[in-house]
């Protein structure tokens, strides 16, 4: 489905869910008004709540190519816009060497697009039949230096390359951030965003998710895994499990062919919900018998 097919908010929500997705009202009113104003959507919520999804399910929804730039500290510019193909360009050189040629007519020709490899952030600008969705994932793991980079690409959707001057977007993309929030993104960033947070889901929503995304579930044992997720969450853990630890669990639950999440089973996918010792510890200790029977 194009971004011009789309009629109103409810598409979004019927497209997400046949896609397994499950948007409430507020999320798929930012994701339409993403597709219709063109404005980068920065999405935020603890880790595991499904923010990397929304642009999984947006590329699928809008039929286009899936762009991912996954941020992490001293991301640079040749990991994430661009850098040259030096092998290709030392041996370009050496057959101008043997024709005639000055050295500027060399040097324009080896720092064209012929020798350019694209990172993620250039391929999406430069992207040819159709707007892109371009996913930059936990851009609060890159540094401010990084982020003010950023500000040109969404603002105008172009990317200064000094060799070659401005490339501007033919096909603007379609551009999601998501932030863990391990550290405050600055106002100039927020400014040229629309902004989203996700929150652990309602008990409801929860049950929702796993029915959508794994519809062979037995209804009984996915309703307890996802009280027992529920419990847990609610627990001071370090980690406390996302979603994604939920469908973890249940999978892992439907694997060892169990019917019913009992004492013996909760301990068995134990390491599904929790990632780390001292998680498990803090767990086992209040009892997870006790958790089950809340």
């Amino acid at each position: 489905m194009t971004a011009g097919e789309i009629p109103d908010i409810e598409a979004v929500v019927r497209g997400f869910e046949e896609l397994g997705y499950v948007l409430d009202r507020g999320l798929a009113t930012a994701v339409y008004l993403l597709i219709k104003l063109g404005k980068p959507l920065l999405i935020e919520g603890p880790a595991g709540v499904g923010k990397t999804e929304v642009a999984k399910a947006l590329g699928t929804f809008l039929g286009a190519e899936s762009i991912r730039l996954q941020c992490y500290e001293g991301l640079d510019v040749s990991s994430a816009v661009y850098e040259w193909n030096y092998q290709k360009q030392l041996l370009a050189i050496k057959i101008q060497e043997k024709t005639e040629c000055n050295e500027e007519e060399k040097v324009k020709h080896i720092f064209g697009p012929d020798f350019l490899l694209e990172r993620p952030l250039l391929r999406s600008i430069r992207a040819e039949k159709a707007s892109p969705v371009l996913l930059v994932d936990e851009i609060d793991r890159s540094d401010e230096a990084f982020e003010a980079f950023l500000l040109e690409l969404l603002s105008d959707f172009q990317i200064s390359v000094p060799e070659m001057g401005t490339i501007q977007a033919k096909h603007p993309p379609y551009v999601i951030l998501t932030s863990n929030r391990t550290r405050e993104l600055s106002d100039a960033l927020k400014r040229r965003c629309l902004y989203h947070w996700i929150d652990y889901p309602s008990l409801e929503k929860e049950m929702q998710i796993v029915h959508a995304r794994l519809p062979g579930i037995e209804n009984g044992l996915g309703t307890q895994a996802v009280k027992f997720v529920q419990s847990v969450r609610r627990m001071k853990l370090d980690k406390p499990p996302g979603v994604s630890e939920t469908l973890d669990c249940v999978r892992a639950l439907s694997s060892l062919g169990k019917s019913r999440l009992d004492t013996e089973a909760a301990e068995e996918t134990l390491g599904c919900i929790a990632k780390s010792a001292e998680d498990m510890a803090k767990i086992r200790a209040v009892g997870i018998e006790a958790i089950l029977s809340r």
